[in-house]
């Protein structure tokens, strides 16, 4: 059998092939955009609020840190400082395997929002704030029990008044009325949610003269949730405009109704020299400028003029009768006092 002989135009179109830079591998080039990172999601503990939604409610409780210090320094006669620490969303499981045993555990009824918050004090802050208002040094007891009937009817009274500074945090997103129920020592007797269910947890940072210490405000979702739409910057900074525009208009409205003002009622005017006023006596007769007998008075209030009035008797008193309203007075020379829009004086 003969052996199959190539012809040149075959060696030519090989030799071309072997040369030719397509027959060679291609060479694999590592990639050079940055690996995306994986976040790992757990469907057993899903996160429920947005990263919006958490710095809501932090803002919110910067508020009630402020207001707590702000009332607790005054009861206890002591300086006290409160801070958010941090604000989490995690399982109420965690929650309750985060605190102490026995600790202050508050459970508050978050009227008019559906189910129970949870308030947890430090120990160490607990006995502290008792030792002060039993007139101790605020040292606190380092021998940690549960508290007695007195103790806990103290802290009852300090709780409901940290509920108050609460209430007022959260104006700007809800009229929401907390109330103490209960106070528990030991956590497991304060299961109010599945073990399961995801909480949003804002954590206190809180020092009582020398001792510190922290306070857990525990909000689970299912209570949050009617108003979770609300815990966004956009409506809060929103809420927080229209509250001074309208909820403080009717109370600045108030006060201004009981301020004493001086009401004159004018004659005329005229300018004259301290000699001569030294030398006016009675009988003595002053021209006015620009008044003549029968024109009516201007009635001033404070030192705008408002009304036109006459004058005459009123009993054994003398009055003066308004006739008309000073509608027509340059800007440039008096201002009106207004709120939103509506005449005040």
């Amino acid at each position: 059998m003969m052996a199959e002989v190539l012809s040149q135009d075959e060696i030519d179109q090989l030799l071309t092939a072997i040369n030719s830079e397509s027959s060679a591998p291609e060479q694999f080039t590592p990639s050079t955009d940055t690996p995306r990172k994986v976040k790992i999601y757990d469907f057993k503990r899903p996160d429920k609020f947005s990263k919006e939604q958490i710095r809501t409610v932090s803002i919110m409780h910067e508020t009630f840190a402020r207001l707590t210090t702000t009332s607790l320094s005054a009861n206890l006669r002591s300086m006290v400082h409160v801070h958010v620490a941090s604000v989490d969303q995690l399982t109420y499981e965690e929650f309750i395997r985060s605190i102490p045993t026995p600790t202050t555990l508050a459970i508050i009824n978050m009227d008019p929002l559906k189910g129970n918050a949870i308030f947890e004090i430090d120990p160490a802050v607990t006995f502290s704030i008792i030792d002060r208002l039993f007139g101790g040094t605020g040292e606190g007891n380092k021998a940690q029990h549960e508290l007695t009937d007195i103790e806990q009817s103290v802290m009852e009274s300090i709780i409901v008044r940290m509920l108050g500074n609460m209430r007022e945090a959260w104006t700007t997103v809800i009229d929401l009325r907390p109330r103490l129920g209960q106070i528990d020592t030991n956590p497991q007797f304060a299961q109010i949610v599945p073990p399961n269910e995801m909480v949003v947890l804002v954590t206190l940072e809180t020092k009582v003269g020398d001792v510190e210490g922290m306070m857990n405000f525990c909000i689970p979702y299912l209570t949050i949730e009617p108003i979770i739409s609300k815990l966004s910057a956009q409506f809060w900074y929103s809420s927080v405009r229209r509250g001074t525009t309208t909820e403080n208009l009717n109370i600045l409205k108030e006060k201004l109704s009981s301020v004493d003002v001086n009401v004159v009622a004018e004659i005329g005017k005229i300018d004259i020299a301290v000699r001569d006023v030294l030398k006016l006596q009675a009988g003595d007769v002053v021209c006015l400028y620009n008044t003549r007998v029968g024109d009516p008075y201007s009635l001033n209030i404070g030192n705008k003029p408002k009304f036109l009035c006459r004058p005459g008797v009123l009993g054994k008193k003398m009055a003066v009768q308004i006739t008309k309203k000073i509608a027509a007075i340059q800007q440039e020379d008096f201002e009106e006092l207004t709120i939103d829009g509506e005449e005040i004086i």
